[in-house]
Parts: C-alpha cells; sequence; structure tokens
C-alpha cells in the first residue's frame, strides 16, 4: 500500500516524464536539423528547457527525501528495469561520459581541450563516487553492529508488547538517525550527478550539448518503455 509521499511523487513523476517526452521530440528535431537553421541562441535555449527540467526534479525529490527518504529506495514511480539501473536512487555519473564517448565514435568531433577538460571532470567524478561508496559500505557495516542489533531487539520486544515507552522513543530515535545518514548520502549523490551534467554541458559546444541530451534522453526514455513493456507482459 502507497503512503501518501509515494502518491504524491508518483503523480508528479509521471507529469514529469511526461514532460521529457515533448523536449524528447524537441531535442530529435535540433539534433536532426542538417541545415542548422536553429541559431545557438535558440539551441541555449533548449538546452535551458532541459536543465530546468532536471533542477524541477531534484526539488521534488529533495522535498520528498525530507518526508520519507526509504521511498526512494523502493520507488513505486519507476518499473523493475529503471530500479536495476539505479546507483543510490538515480542514474550513475560516470555512465554520462560513456555517452559522450559514444558520440564521439559516431557524429560529435572534440577539440583537444574539450577532451582534456571532460577527462579531468571523468577523474573528479570518479573519485566523488567513490567516496559515496566507501561512505554507504560504513554505513551498512555499522547497520551490522552491536549497538544497532541489541536495538532491533528491543524493538522486537516492543512490538511484541513487552517494552514500554522510553524503549519505543530509543527504538525510534536511531531509525531517525538511519534515515538522516541514508538522505545525507542520496543528497551527497544528487549532487555528483547536478556537477557532472553541468561540468559536461559547459564543457561541449551548443550543437553537441543537444546531441548529449538527446543521447541521454532518449535513452532515459526508452529505458521506460522497455521496462513497462517487459513488466506488462
Amino acid at each position: 500500500m502507497r503512503n501518501r509521499i509515494e502518491e504524491k511523487f508518483l503523480e508528479f513523476y509521471e507529469s514529469w516524464i511526461f514532460q521529457l517526452e515533448q523536449y524528447l521530440h524537441q531535442l530529435l528535431i535540433a539534433h536532426n536539423n542538417k541545415n542548422n537553421t536553429m541559431s545557438e541562441i535558440e539551441l541555449r535555449g533548449l538546452i535551458s528547457k532541459l536543465t530546468t527540467h532536471h533542477k524541477a526534479y531534484y526539488t521534488a525529490k529533495w522535498a520528498a527525501i525530507g518526508e520519507d527518504v526509504l521511498a526512494l529506495f523502493g520507488p513505486v514511480w519507476l518499473n523493475p528495469l529503471e530500479k536495476a539501473c539505479f546507483w543510490l536512487t538515480g542514474w550513475k555519473p560516470s555512465t554520462a561520459f560513456r555517452m559522450v564517448e559514444r558520440l564521439r565514435k559516431s557524429t560529435v568531433v572534440l577539440v583537444e581541450a574539450q577532451v582534456k577538460k571532460l577527462e579531468e571532470l571523468r577523474v573528479k567524478t570518479r573519485f566523488e563516487e567513490e567516496k559515496i561508496d566507501r561512505e554507504m559500505e560504513r554505513y551498512q557495516v555499522a547497520m551490522a553492529d552491536r549497538k544497532m542489533v541489541e536495538l532491533a531487539r528491543l524493538g522486537c520486544h516492543v512490538n511484541s508488547g513487552g517494552g514500554g515507552g522510553e524503549s519505543m522513543v530509543v527504538v525510534e530515535a536511531a531509525v531517525k538517525g538511519l534515515a538522516m545518514g541514508l538522505e545525507k548520502m542520496v543528497k551527497a549523490a544528487d549532487c555528483v550527478r547536478l556537477k557532472t551534467l553541468k561540468g559536461i554541458l559547459d564543457i561541449l559546444a551548443p550543437p553537441q550539448c543537444v546531441e548529449f541530451l538527446a543521447e541521454t534522453t532518449a535513452f532515459q526514455v526508452q529505458l521506460r518503455r522497455w521496462g513497462n513493456e517487459r513488466h506488462n507482459q
């Protein structure tokens, strides 16, 4: 049964992904514009629409995290295939560089300065990912330490009717502490996602940004379609 936060974010996400599909259509038109009739101002305007759309997602997501971070680890608004591709409730930042590399092998030509900056950003992003992975590992290990095991036993004792109000307060405080730790890590991961996206878009020229956004957006939309089709079979 879905709680209020899940229902609210489900409604938001379905509207958000629908708008993303509309932007994908615009990106593909710009991408397939072989005569280059779109001005740089028009391209930048389209890029701005996409970045604003993604920022709106994270604004809504962080609001939901503040109310129920655990809902983000079992998102009812995603299908199983989408969930399988996630890293700490979202896309893994380093995958963006694979998208850029795939474009380099097909249509996008980068100058030496761009290649150098992208590599510097990739190394920095990978460092941040590993830092968060280590923090998550420490968090998971801490879940199994002696103090947490004792709290789990105390929780079972309370639920069976054998504990008083003081015990319940201790258990609730511990759970709240765990949730705060998760919230901190999710937000850290989201910050890396946003910095990576902004960093890549700052390095690429407007036409290259459009190709990159068309590639990443098409993958996200298609992943959802594939997952829904398989899930509904």
